[in-house]
């Protein structure tokens, strides 16, 4: 665009790459926080809290960036970690659900880092890593009322199939099941 002059988050250089083990410290404290930024405001502050103690602990991403049916790619802008995404098995609780399943996890990037195609581009690796043996069923869990993953997913062929609790703390949210199917 002639006279645009681009800022300093446009025009560093945005990497992607797999994380392993030795990133779980990262990952945790990423997870921790992308989670907080999108919901943290719907929770109570204790719940938030052993939430995020519980689901994005050191020790369990660790354990997830070793195992060989997980992966997760980070997103680095300026050597820091700005955005993620996991992959790994079905564990949504829906009937349809049949071995062998893909699921995307999470996929979450730092405010201001949002709207500016990286979360399309963390989303293909992930699509190329759960398809890379052939075609097979994808899910994904979306919170209810996050209107604009819907439509993100629904461009990669995602449609909604079903719905289930996720707590957090006493809080349970209302989230959708998508499916993507094979082919």
């Amino acid at each position: 665009m002639a006279g645009h002059v681009p800022d300093a988050a446009s025009s560093a250089q945005t990497t992607l790459r797999r994380a392993t083990a030795e990133d779980a410290a990262t990952l945790s404290t990423l997870a921790a926080r992308t989670f907080t930024e999108a919901f943290g405001h719907l929770y109570p502050s204790a719940d938030l809290e052993a939430f995020l103690a519980d689901a994005y602990a050191v020790d369990k991403q660790r354990v997830i960036l070793s195992h060989p049916d997980y992966a997760v790619w980070l997103a680095e802008r300026d050597g820091l970690a700005i955005g993620h995404i996991a992959a790994g098995p079905c564990g949504l609780p829906h009937p349809d659900v049949a071995a062998g399943d893909g699921e995307i996890k999470r996929l979450y990037l730092l405010r201001g880092h949002q709207s500016g195609g990286l979360g399309g581009r963390l989303m293909d690796a992930a699509m190329a890593w759960l398809l890379r043996d052939g075609p097979r069923t994808l899910w994904v869990g979306v919170w209810s009322e996050n209107h604009g993953a819907q439509r993100f997913y629904g461009r990669y062929g995602f449609a909604r199939v079903g719905e289930y609790v996720f707590p957090v703390g006493a809080t349970r949210d209302l989230e959708f099941i998508l499916r993507r199917p094979a082919g």
